[in-house]
């Protein structure tokens, strides 16, 4: 298994897309940095100058912060699409080079083989956020500075600057298991069609159509509840004033379980596939 997970990381971070992929989160996160540089500022003030008659605002509110926040915002629709193709990429690439076939000539269990799969989508997943992260904070508190966070959700919340660095890492963080979800879920879609372009279009019709219902109220509370698409902006709950920590922690809990099953009806199905 340790000699499995050694050579799928080799061979994840030898594709030439991988990097191509850490350039393109990169260059979206710039692009958004320097449009809220040259706009950003005149939007706010349109935006805020009743209530900055009214109150003080520690700093500018076109700050680090808004900038991290504003890019969490963007990026949870970008960067699973990019994780789709890089991910999904780790097994269709074996089916259409038929370097699969060598592969379970060896003594190699599938089970093992496709769970290594799972464990390194997970582990790369993580620190593509990590990644967004780091050079969200570095880019964003390097040109913009620090402030206060004014965030609008149902109503204005804000945060004073060393809350909101802590509630953005927490927003990470739990993003992260979202990201993963959507990693897991397209590596499952690479096992069942084995094509890149058909894994990628229907991996890439399933974040569309999550996001499209993740808005929508069902009238139903196991669905408004249960259902996937609605826990997939989790993160957003750490950007409420008063933090619903329970609410976090259950559809932290239930997307977990979502990535288990996933993994688990993934790995069976790979077993029962011949290969050859």
């Amino acid at each position: 298994m340790r000699h499995l997970m050694l050579t799928e990381t080799f061979k994840l971070f030898k594709q030439k897309k991988t990097y191509y992929a850490l350039a393109a989160i990169f260059l979206i996160e710039i692009i958004i940095l320097f449009s809220a540089f040259s706009q950003g500022q005149n939007v706010l003030d349109i935006l805020l100058d009743n209530l900055q008659q009214s109150f003080h605002f520690e700093g500018n509110l076109l700050n680090g912060n808004l900038l991290s926040y504003l890019i969490l915002n963007t990026l949870w629709f970008h960067l699973p699409l990019i994780l789709i193709i890089i991910i999904s990429g780790t097994l269709t690439s074996e089916y259409k080079e038929r370097t699969i076939l060598s592969i379970m000539l060896q003594p190699v269990s599938k089970t093992k083989f496709i769970l290594t799969k799972y464990v390194v989508a997970i582990v790369f997943t993580i620190l593509i956020v990590l990644f967004l992260a780091v050079t969200t904070f570095m880019l964003s508190y390097s040109i913009f500075g620090k402030g206060d966070l004014i965030v609008y959700l149902d109503t204005l919340n804000f945060f004073e600057s060393s809350e909101a660095f802590s509630r953005l890492k927490w927003a990470f963080a739990t993003g992260a298991i979202s990201m993963v979800f959507f990693s897991v879920i397209s590596l499952t879609f690479a096992i069942i069609f084995e094509e890149a372009t058909t894994t990628w279009i229907v991996s890439a019709f399933f974040l569309i159509l999550s996001n499209l219902l993740l808005k929508v109220d069902f009238g139903n509370y196991f669905l408004d509840t249960w259902l996937y698409v609605k826990l997939n902006d989790t993160w957003q709950y750490l950007f409420y004033y008063n933090i619903p920590w329970n609410q976090v922690y259950m559809n932290t809990s239930i997307l977990i379980l979502y990535t288990l099953v996933t993994i688990f009806i993934g790995t069976i199905i790979f077993t029962k596939k011949d290969v050859a």
